[in-house]
């Protein structure tokens, strides 16, 4: 059975393969951290951080990527991108649900920097 947060990253990896990018990978994982979706956008590879809220008494979905978050999605995608010969240009992408639906969906691209 999949849990809430695998159908909202399965619900976000629909969402933004039909704006155009291509799933590379889905819960890249290694000591930092993980990611939970890598694509790419043309020749820019993606990094992209699901965030799903039912309860927006916190501040929505977008108030949970903290700094120390960035930090360890920085250091995955580092990781990531020591493994590719000539890495591309990449940028880190966010893409809020605040329920389980394709009607309230947020993508912020370049959301954080490095």
């Amino acid at each position: 059975m999949k849990t809430t947060g695998d159908q909202a990253e399965l619900l976000a990896a629909s969402y933004l393969q039909k704006q155009g990018l291509n799933l590379l990978e889905k819960n890249y994982r290694c000591r930092y951290g993980e990611i939970d979706l890598i694509l790419r956008d043309q020749k820019t590879l993606v990094f992209a951080e699901v965030r799903l809220r039912r309860n927006l008494n916190f501040g929505g979905a977008a108030s949970s990527i903290t700094p120390q978050k960035q930090t360890r999605l920085i250091l995955t995608a580092q990781h990531f991108l020591g493994s590719q010969h000539n890495p591309p240009p990449c940028r880190f992408d966010v893409v809020l649900l605040n329920e389980l639906s394709l009607t309230n969906i947020e993508w912020i691209k370049n959301a954080f920097g490095q």
